[in-house]
């Protein structure tokens, strides 16, 4: 079976060639260059990938990102960043989606801030146009934020039912939550749009058990059970992986160790529901 991994990230040194924002955590030395990722997914079967932009969402700091999409066209696809700041998304993302390759945009919130007692007309918010050229464009949305943000991005999920749009990071209901759980009932409750995916991403962090950390898999259950295996992706997170349980465990956990996940549900998680919404032109 194909195995996709639809979330992950690649960033070169910076350079002329390849300029990116630098912080402590991605100093300007470093790198997640595209050869390692070739090789760990070659190791372990993963036949194509989702890269997601990191170091910045101006044009010239996707440099690296479009760089690796055009040397691999068969393997990958991308997901832009567009500038908080920037006076014509629409055209910022008509550049980024020209060649085809890249397929969609990461989003962290809705623009606001808004008065949440208050009527919310969504035309107005900053976020609009972008959501309005997505549909134009035939893009998806990742977006990436707190649980707790989400109930503010649901009327405009409402009001495009075809963008497609994933949450990161299991939509950052976290595995240990104390009843009720509300933030779990927030990511669920958006299973009523059929437009809505999970990408599922380990969560050893929040685990106090050992790997496979058992302890985090009712959740895994609870997002199966609601949207169903054809909403939702694996995704390694590469290279934040390399630096915890390692590329293959990320794969082993939801492959192996997940009894509740049937042999269909695995090709829908590791692959099937990816391909609905990534073009990959097959």
């Amino acid at each position: 079976m194909l195995r996709l991994d639809a979330h992950l990230h690649v960033f070169a040194k910076v350079s002329a060639e390849f300029p990116r924002h630098s912080d402590q955590t991605m100093p300007a030395d470093s790198e997640a260059p595209v050869e390692v990722l070739l090789q760990e997914m070659e190791e372990h079967g993963v036949g194509q990938a989702v890269l997601v932009q990191i170091g910045g969402a101006e044009l010239d700091q996707h440099a690296y990102l479009r760089h690796c999409l055009k040397a691999h066209p068969e393997r990958f696809r991308g997901i832009g960043l567009i500038p908080t700041d920037c006076s014509d998304p629409a055209a910022h993302m008509d550049r980024l989606a020209a060649d085809g390759d890249l397929i969609g945009f990461r989003l962290f919130d809705l623009g606001g801030p808004f008065d949440p007692l208050a009527p919310l007309d969504i035309r107005t918010t900053a976020t609009y146009p972008i959501w309005q050229r997505a549909e134009e464009l035939g893009a998806s949305f990742l977006f990436y934020g707190p649980a707790d943000k989400l109930p503010a991005v649901e009327p405009i999920i409402a009001r495009f039912p075809n963008v497609k749009v994933a949450l990161d990071h299991n939509g950052s209901a976290p595995p240990n939550e104390e009843d009720p759980r509300p933030l779990r009932k927030i990511v669920l409750d958006l299973a009523k749009y059929d437009n809505v995916y999970i990408k599922l991403s380990p969560q050893g962090h929040r685990s106090n058990e050992e790997y496979p950390y058992p302890d985090t898999f009712e959740l895994y259950q609870s997002l199966l059970e609601t949207y169903g295996a054809q909403r939702l992706m694996w995704g390694t997170n590469f290279p934040g992986v390399l630096n915890d349980l390692g590329y293959v465990r990320a794969l082993e956990m939801f492959r192996m160790h997940m009894d509740f996940f049937s042999d269909e549900d695995k090709e829908w998680i590791f692959s099937k529901a990816a391909l609905s919404i990534y073009n990959f032109g097959e």
